[in-house]
């Protein structure tokens, strides 16, 4: 059978290479190698567990003003690529409306979750004296 693409294996490194993949060479039917391209699945900076206690930054209500910050609450489900957390107090969306269940939704991988205790504490900061 006639290569229409003789130079495929060039062509595919070169682009392999100029998106940052990984190569891996492995052997078609005919004995000639090949590489097959992969990618490395994001590795999470937090792992979190059903009943972990977590901090998450979104609207919610303190006291009875209306605040943008971090919370805690408590992973109730996770799945593939999703993780839920319950709140005690009320939570916002983003376009303004409260959550009935107090249960807010974010990615496995949001910047919006971290484990308790991981953020900065409250306190004064040392200015020097200039």
């Amino acid at each position: 059978m006639h290569n229409l693409w003789p130079n495929r294996d060039l062509i595919f490194a070169s682009f392999s290479a100029r998106i940052g993949r990984s190569k891996n060479f492995c052997t078609s039917e005919d004995g000639t190698s090949m590489a097959v391209s992969y990618m490395r699945p994001p590795a999470p900076e937090h792992t979190f567990e059903v009943g972990d206690v977590v901090e998450a930054f979104c609207d919610h209500e303190r006291g009875k003003e209306r605040v943008r910050g971090w919370i805690k609450g408590i992973v109730v489900q996770i799945d593939n690529k999703m993780i839920a957390i319950q709140f005690r107090s009320n939570v916002f969306l983003t376009d303004g409306w409260m959550v009935p269940d107090h249960i807010l939704w974010f990615p496995l991988n949001s910047e919006h979750l971290r484990p308790v205790g991981s953020g900065r504490k409250g306190g004064k900061k040392d200015l020097p004296d200039f």
